[in-house]
């Protein structure tokens, strides 16, 4: 089966783990003792229903004040397919582990509390998933039972909704809606009840019909060595080979290629994946290329296809940036920046402009951007990185940034 992985968001007590929790108690993957385990807590709460919440909310601290701190991992499956959810915090101050959990995620569910409406943090939650060009977005209207499930709230929500999405820089992404109460169960896994007037899917039933066709087979091919092999033994005396996992397109035996940055051209002679021998290998794939003729290649070079005209060698370059330090970004400060393995120096030289994640709007001119604010950003790399654009090749676009003396991670940052 193949594995969905789903990253959740929204502001405080919309409800996402009680969401989380109630998927997994209705497709029947919690066992028994922890059912129990769950029931004794609610009665110690003085409740007289099942706190779902407790199932994610792992840390001391998130369960005293009742909020998501951390970004923990949820497994749960259906007879299709397998889940992984990234239960990510809904504070402002926690953006950071927002961008970590979703940066792998096919579908984005951000929750918004039918009593509140559009807040500023589902603006920045959009934002986000447009900015990580996460494919599927499922927008979904909580606590519709504290509205009396009425339609007209559902759909003025709605509408402010379809405005800031239409805002937001959404490229070929999907976008739903869907009224819900995860706290009891309604449009969960089982068509509501109590809101007869929506025809459309369950929050389950979006998610099994959901097809995510990989482009990254499709876009230009990236082999990045991580390892050279050489097992020096009798039986393989000569083997040199190049492990790693294909980041994005297409190699194929036969296939001329160029390595970067060094510009030395080769023949892939065999691609391997333990004993099997196999005719090509796509993005996703680990393996380990042979070439015809002996190159200098080592950790952290590139291959590409020899044909491809442009391949890429950064050195000026502009790039979206979530920042994630609490000392301000400043142009004129110098951070390394790593992309896959490698590691270079990189001076920021200009703050082009920061977003309004609120109005969507972006200033020109600024000097800082704070923690947690998203702008673009102009660098200069002291080496080059073969880094492509973000939106053509999600893969090989992101990099992060570290400063160079606390060895913290800062911003995480992607090609424009």
């Amino acid at each position: 089966m193949d594995i969905l992985r789903i990253a959740t968001a929204g502001s405080v007590d919309d409800g996402k783990s009680t969401l989380i929790g109630r998927l997994l108690y209705e497709t029947n993957s919690i066992t028994k003792d922890k059912i129990e385990a769950l029931e004794s807590a609610s009665k110690r709460k003085g409740l007289d229903f099942l706190d779902l919440s407790l199932l994610t909310d792992g840390l001391i601290a998130e369960r005293e004040q009742g909020i998501t701190i951390d970004v923990a991992n949820i497994y749960f499956s259906t007879p299709t397919r397998k889940y992984i959810i990234a239960d990510t915090p809904g504070h402002v101050e926690y953006t950071r582990n927002m961008v970590t959990g979703a940066s792998n995620a096919k579908v984005s569910l951000i929750l918004v509390d039918a009593r509140q409406g559009v807040v500023e943090q589902t603006a920045r939650h959009l934002s986000i998933a447009a900015m990580l060009r996460i494919p599927k977005v499922i927008i979904c209207v909580n606590k519709m039972d504290l509205v009396q499930y009425q339609e007209s709230t559902f759909n003025a929500i709605k509408d402010s909704l379809a405005e800031l999405v239409a805002q937001t820089t959404f490229v070929g992404q999907e976008i739903s809606f869907l009224p819900i109460s995860s706290l009891y169960g309604q449009n969960i896994t089982q068509k509501a009840s109590e809101m007869p007037w929506f025809s459309g899917n369950t929050l389950l039933g979006e998610l099994e019909a959901f097809e995510y066709a990989s482009t990254l087979a499709h876009a230009p091919a990236r082999f990045p060595v991580q390892f050279v092999v050489r097992p020096m033994t009798e039986a393989y005396h000569d083997f040199r080979g190049y492990a790693g996992k294909i980041s994005s397109g297409t190699f194929k035996v036969g296939d001329a290629i160029r390595v970067l940055p060094t510009g030395q051209e080769s023949t892939i002679a065999t691609i391997e994946k333990f004993d099997t021998k196999l005719s090509q290998a796509i993005a996703g794939d680990s393996v380990t290329i042979t070439l015809t003729t002996d190159v200098d290649i080592s950790r952290g070079n590139t291959l590409v296809l020899a044909s491809e005209e442009n391949a890429p060698a950064l050195k000026d370059f502009s790039a979206q940036v979530c920042w994630l330090d609490h000392t301000a970004l400043s142009p004129g400060k110098t951070y390394l920046l790593q992309h896959g393995i490698n590691i270079t120096k990189a001076k920021i030289s200009q703050i082009t402009e920061r977003l309004d994640v609120a109005t969507q709007t972006s200033t020109q001119g600024v000097d800082t951007l704070k923690l947690n604010e998203i702008g673009t950003i102009a660098l200069r790399t002291a080496q080059p990185i073969s880094a492509d654009q973000y939106a053509a090749n999600p893969a090989n676009g992101a990099f992060i940034l570290i400063d160079e003396f606390s060895n913290s991670t800062v911003g995480v940052g992607f090609v424009k």
